[in-house]
């Protein structure tokens, strides 16, 4: 027979309560605030005298970075007393292209040269066909990094359609290389003509602070692979903790290379009370240590300062897929990204979460194995798959495994049987899952991808265009239900 809860844990069950919905309540409270500044300051910029036509401001981001700027860039050129108005290139119509005059394009590119996701759809259908643009006069900010081979590519491509469509630049395309101050003080030297001035306020971004390094541990000792650490950190001033969404991420600026920030995903949300990142180390042929992942994992002593800066990654947010179900897809430390989304879910009670997850063996690469068993058990994780690429493949055949079955120790993991010559990825698994994978979607699912940009993310793509077609994945990523931070 159960005992009968005493009246004194009833009311220490009722405080609690009541102080989560409390901290809900402040949570949805700054977040009702920030969405109505985000109006006025729209409209601030938007309007315009009568008879003055607006500039355009258009972004295609893919991490949120190209957003950013184009909002600065408004807020310059607004300054300066020149109206703006800042859109996506996901909400740019030919119309509206073909009856403007001036148009600013800031544009990443996404992996070996393509558009953002959300400017995919632009790219597919505008980019193709021919449009009358002899009467626009434009500029183009391509952002890029040079350790891929088609640097700036996207924003290359743009440019040159713009002009095959007969529009005029203003000056030469602007090439961006991670955030280079050099390339953005050139691009505030045109806006100053823009705007004919020349004393706009200086580019500046939000300044580095100092954090301090509160705790790291290796995850994955014994490991074919890459050390992969754990690693927490808290401002160092001992003040509050700014705010930030899951999705979010971290720029860190290395001592051995301030000027080339390296950025990494947030693994965790406010509520957690620090910072938590999920990095590998890695090593150069020559045996030396990459300078922001060395510094991160082994030459910085604990609390001892980092410096680094909070970053908004909208695109990698959950918006308007917060009540939605969710699928996320990822391996490697692309597990930070999906963790955040995880604990935030947890903490508002959305609980129809799946997550296909890949690294090499279970044995040593099972990271924070304990945390998702937790979240399985507690319900927060409906489904589970974790694919372990070097493992031998499991007797059991298409089905949920016992806790004895599961080589990861979680109760509830799907593993399928495949032969033992091959391989088995994410991706894979997902082909195994398609019946599922084709009902979450039915039922309104998005799909959040994290991790490796080659192999992992474009077999990803493959794999889902081969379940439920290459319309539905295109109205995905048109929807906002196709997400992905890949690196």
């Amino acid at each position: 027979m159960m005992s009968a809860i005493s009246p004194q844990r009833l009311v220490l069950a009722g405080i609690a309560i009541a102080l989560y919905a409390l901290l809900c309540a402040a949570i949805a409270y700054r977040l009702w605030r920030r969405r109505q500044q985000a109006v006025r300051d729209a409209a601030a910029l938007s309007s315009a005298p009568v008879g003055v036509m607006s500039w355009l401001i258009v972004y295609a981001s893919q991490t949120g970075n190209a957003e950013q700027l184009a909002w600065h860039t408004a807020r310059m050129l607004h300054t300066a007393g020149v109206p703006a108005r800042v859109m996506s290139l996901a909400q740019l119509q030919a119309s509206e292209l073909s009856s403007n005059e001036r148009a600013l394009f800031i544009a990443s590119t996404y992996g070996e040269g393509d558009a953002p996701d959300s400017a995919a759809l632009f790219a597919r259908k505008l980019m193709s066909a021919t449009l009358p643009l002899q009467h626009l006069h434009y500029g183009v900010l391509a952002l890029g990094d040079r350790t891929y081979r088609h640097f700036c590519g996207f924003g290359r491509v743009l440019d040159q359609w713009l002009q095959a469509q007969g529009a005029q630049p203003l000056f030469e395309r602007i090439d961006v290389d991670n955030n280079n101050a050099a390339a953005l003080n050139q691009w505030q030297h045109h806006l100053s003509h823009v705007a004919g001035t020349s004393d706009l306020p200086d580019w500046q971004a939000p300044a580095y602070e100092p954090w301090r390094l509160a705790a790291r541990e290796l995850l994955n000792p014994g490991s074919s692979g890459g050390p992969c650490f754990h690693i927490e950190l808290e401002p160092a001033s001992g003040g509050a903790l700014p705010h930030w969404q899951a999705g979010d991420l971290v720029q860190v600026q290395p001592p051995a290379d301030p000027q080339r920030p390296r950025e990494y995903s947030i693994a965790s949300i406010p509520a957690d009370g620090r910072v938590h990142l999920l990095v590998r180390q890695e090593r150069h042929s020559d045996g030396s240590l990459g300078i922001a992942s060395g510094w991160l994992t082994e030459h910085a002593v604990l609390g001892e300062p980092i410096h680094l800066r909070l970053r908004s990654h909208s695109n990698f947010h959950l918006a308007d897929n917060t009540h939605r179900p969710l699928i996320l897809i990822g391996n490697g430390t692309g597990l930070a990204g999906l963790r955040s989304h995880l604990k935030a879910r947890a903490a508002v009670g959305q609980h129809r979460n799946w997550l296909i997850f890949g690294e090499r063996t279970a044995a040593h690469d099972s990271y924070h194995r304990h945390e998702l068993e937790a979240w399985r058990q507690q319900g927060v994780l409906q489904h589970i798959d974790l694919v372990f690429s070097r493992d031998p493949p499991s007797p059991v055949g298409d089905s949920k495994a016992t806790r004895g079955d599961a080589p990861s120790g979680i109760a509830g993991l799907h593993v399928t049987k495949r032969l033992q010559s091959q391989r088995e990825y994410v991706q894979d698994r997902l082909r195994t899952r398609a019946d599922e994978v084709r009902a979450w979607f039915n039922d309104g699912a998005a799909i959040y991808v994290c991790g490796s940009l080659e192999g992992m993310a474009g077999g990803v793509e493959a794999a889902l265009i081969d379940i439920i077609g290459s319309q539905a994945v295109e109205q995905l990523i048109e929807s906002g239900r196709y997400r992905r931070d890949v690196y």
